[in-house]
């Protein structure tokens, strides 16, 4: 075959360092675009972003010559050092060490778009952590918490 195609949709969850509350309104819709920025740079379009004020949630579709981890860098290194720059008050801004990243099938899709539209909604009785301890259930892996929660 001498085209090569990927349909490979990735929700991508990450927090800030100690989950601190650094992605207030004055930063998020800035951080979003950049982020989305970042990703169309790496020819992996977004499809849905969305944070609160300890964490982000990123739908994009990954680009065919990319992995995963390479992508999570990428994003978490240049928007650390972007936010410190664009917003000196935040200069000890940081993401988490770890991430998650699920794969998504065309079918849930649009299940999940609804998901990162609605998280403030959803994080009025739902907590970060437990969010992602039933993430971790429902795709079936293993959480040590004394590595998750840096």
């Amino acid at each position: 075959m001498p085209q090569s195609l990927a349909c490979v949709y990735v929700h991508l969850v990450f927090s800030t360092k100690q989950r601190q509350a650094w992605l207030d309104d004055s930063v998020r819709a800035e951080l979003h675009a950049y982020i989305i920025g970042i990703l169309r740079e790496m020819q992996s379009p977004v499809v849905q972003v969305n944070s609160v004020a300890d964490h982000i949630h990123i739908l994009f579709s990954l680009g065919r010559t990319l992995a995963i981890s390479q992508a999570v860098q990428e994003i978490k290194g240049a928007s650390s050092r972007w936010m410190k720059q664009r917003f000196p008050h935040q200069a000890d801004f940081a993401w988490q060490n770890g991430y998650g990243a699920f794969g998504v099938s065309l079918t849930e899709a649009s299940a999940v778009i609804q998901y990162i539209a609605n998280q403030s909604e959803h994080h009025r009785v739902v907590s970060f952590q437990e969010e992602y301890r039933q993430f971790m259930i429902r795709h079936n892996l293993p959480l040590d918490e004394r590595y998750a929660w840096d």
